[in-house]
Parts: structure tokens; sequence; C-alpha cells
């Protein structure tokens, strides 16, 4: 957090309402505002210019009551223990405790697919989101591949990342080396159908490096209407960025 007494500058962190307010400079602004970022569950104050965040930042603390009440509508944080039942891509995972490693145990005889893994708090959610990534490596990897080859793309190389203000990233090959895909391992908590629209997103990326006609029609060409998946992301993202925290 910014201290008291020195010039603020872009990026620094204020606490208004038991809230973080990040203050940013903005040239393209016309006047100081507020907004509300879902995903990081944190105000963001906005400057015109450097010599004016000190203007912002009295503007957050004016509004405090405003903080407050946005906050107030984010969907709560949840926990993570044995005993809860969430979804993965779609399917139903039951969190156990455990001992050893923490396992990934696939769906049998009428039970859901499990995670077990031993300890407990903090220790205990680290292990289940470990086994989560992993599970959204797997997954996304090989629906990388699938829409890769239908697109007549080479296979780009694909990692998993926990970026707040993306779902994924896409950089195409050069000079005959393979192209890289980066996820958000949080896709794993959406619909299937969700986590897929954002690979084929991601793979349209790999011929097309915009958001022009030509991309746009490789996208539909693969999942057909896009809006439906654009609208579940804008409308559940906070939840997803909530899990664990």
């Amino acid at each position: 957090m910014a201290p008291f007494g020195r010039s603020l500058t872009d990026g620094d962190r204020l606490e208004v309402a038991g809230a973080v307010v990040t203050l940013k400079v903005n040239r393209r602004a016309r006047r100081v505002s507020l907004r509300l970022d879902r995903t990081r569950r944190q105000i963001v104050a906005t400057a015109p210019s450097p010599r004016r965040l000190a203007e912002a930042a009295a503007f957050a603390r004016e509004r405090a009551h405003w903080i407050a009440a946005r906050l107030a509508e984010l969907p709560p944080a949840e926990p993570i223990h044995p005993g809860l039942v969430l979804k993965v891509f779609g399917e139903d995972v039951r969190l156990e405790a455990g001992a050893g490693r923490a396992r990934w145990h696939e769906a049998a005889a009428g039970e859901p697919h499990r995670i077990s893994a031993m300890g407990e708090g903090e220790g205990y959610a680290r292990a289940v989101m470990l086994m989560i990534r992993k599970r959204a490596l797997a997954v996304l990897s090989a629906r990388t591949a699938v829409h890769a080859a239908r697109l007549g793309a080479p296979m780009p190389k694909v990692a998993i990342m926990d970026a707040r203000a993306r779902w994924g990233s896409c950089r195409p090959g050069r000079g005959g080396s393979a192209g890289s895909i980066r996820y958000s391992w949080r896709l794993a908590l959406a619909p299937f159908e969700v986590a897929d629209y954002v690979v084929v997103h991601e793979c349209a990326h790999l011929l097309e490096l915009n958001h022009g006609p030509r991309f746009w029609a490789h996208v539909k060409a693969l999942v057909g209407d896009e809006r439906p998946h654009r609208a579940w992301l804008r409308a559940e993202g906070a939840r997803l960025h909530a899990f664990g925290s």
C-alpha cells in the first residue's frame, strides 16, 4: 500500500472501506473515475495524468460507501474443503480427505469424479487446485490438438496460467517454430462447451492474429454462435476467480 505522505504513482494501492484501490493513469481518460474490477475483486481509480492521482485517491475515499456496495455485490469467495462438490468441465467432482499425494479418481460405479488430498486449510486447497490445474492442462491440450487439426494449423505448445485479465493467449509460430497457447486453469471450472469455445478462439489466432471477419469465420465454423459462451464468461467469470480465494 502507498505510504502516507509520499507522492502517488501509477500502480500504487490504497485501502478504502476494506477494499484494495489501485491507482491507474489513463491519458485517454477525460476525468477521474472509479470502476470495479470483478476478476481481481478490487477497485480501480483512474486519473487522466500522474498529477491527478492524488485527486483520484481522494475521490475513492469520498466514495467509500459506493465501494462497499460494489464489493457486496461480488460472489462470496468459495473455500476449498473436503465434502465440497464442484464442477470441473461441467462434471461433478467431490473433494475428499486422503493420505499421501493428491490424486484424481475417475468416476466409477455411480460415483462422481473425486479428488483426494491430505492436509487442511490452505495446504489442502493448494493440493486440490494443483489437481484441477493438471486436469485443465490435459483436457485443454487435447481439445487444442483437435481444433488445431481442424483448422489445418500445427499443434502449438500448451501451458496453463492464472491470469486475471484473460482466459487465454496465443503466440503463432514463426520461422518453422511451433506456436504457443496459454489458458487460464480456471476454465476447468466452466462448462465444457464454454472452455472449448476459448480453445477454438485461441486456435483461430494461430491463423489470424486479430479479431477480423476471417478470424470470426474460423470460430463460427467450429462452434457456431459463440455469443452465449462469451456471455457466460462475462456473467460468471468473477465466480470462477473467487474459487479458492
